[in-house]
């Protein structure tokens, strides 16, 4: 009997076995989850010196519509989870700090240097964590295929941008920009963040790999101009509608006259 015994109990599982399976499986899990997620994120850790300045920074000029914590005021949105990305973007572009007021922040040249904007993003960040400036693997379009990123770009931005980038006109005075010549770490940025009145597109919408494609999309039309001419600012068969119809009808018009006044 104590044979049979000792043989049962070395047979049975520890009543933590199943709970030591379940932690192991959520730890591999989250891990693996965060390597593919954050693989498009440049994790260059801040220093104390840049977040420092970061905040003097924001303090003198970001602060008043944002306010001194980054929780937002009338005059501007929170920033708390927005990340290193958006003030990136919203910094090197000009948009902000805003010159005034309206629909949509205007794009200017920049009012910071490249370690001011540095700094400013590393202290957003430290407040809050969010989506990080993006790795060079992914900006740089030579790897991409241009391809398959014009496909991605009618489906998911030719509808705002113009299926050649060249921008377009929305609601309540606002618009999509033109994307021709723009660095292409501020078009990523752009898809991570959702600035202005872009949706924001996740891994899980555009991988990292997708966003690299429709960078090399862009790309191309910058190094291959229109083929087929004057291209008319790209904006598709209305401004060639209209071209016709006030130059070509035009001119007809013209020679007609001439010709009945020669005649007469």
């Amino acid at each position: 009997m104590a044979k049979k015994s000792s043989s049962r109990t070395a047979g049975r599982r520890h009543p933590l076995a199943s709970v030591a399976l379940i932690l192991i499986g959520l730890l591999g899990t989250g891990g693996a989850y965060a390597l593919f997620t954050t693989t498009a994120s440049a994790e260059t850790p801040a220093s104390a010196t840049d977040v420092g300045e970061g905040q003097k920074l924001f303090a003198a000029n970001c602060a008043t519509c944002h306010g001194l914590s980054l929780e937002g005021t009338k005059e501007g949105p929170t920033l708390i989870g927005v990340g290193a990305a958006s003030v990136d973007f919203q910094v090197t572009t000009g948009r902000m700090p805003a010159a005034a007021t309206g629909p949509q922040a205007q794009e200017k040249p920049a009012q910071f240097t490249p370690d001011q904007v540095k700094a400013l993003a590393d202290y957003v960040a430290s407040v809050s964590p969010g989506p990080a400036i993006p790795d060079a693997e992914y900006t740089d379009g030579k790897g991409g295929d241009p391809a398959l990123g014009a496909e991605l770009f009618r489906i998911n931005c030719a509808m705002c941008h113009n299926v050649a980038g060249a921008g377009g006109a929305l609601t309540q005075g606002k618009y999509a920009p033109a994307l021709a010549g723009v660095h292409s770490t501020q078009v990523y940025e752009a898809m991570v963040t959702g600035p202005q009145n872009m949706p924001v597109f996740s891994d899980l919408n555009l991988t990292p790999t997708d966003k690299q494609n429709i960078i090399a999309y862009l790309q191309f039309l910058d190094a291959n101009p229109s083929p087929g001419g004057i291209d008319l600012g790209n904006l598709g068969p209305v401004s060639e509608g209209l071209f016709i119809w006030i130059f070509g009808l035009g001119a007809i018009v013209g020679v007609t006259i001439w010709l009945t006044a020669r005649s007469n």
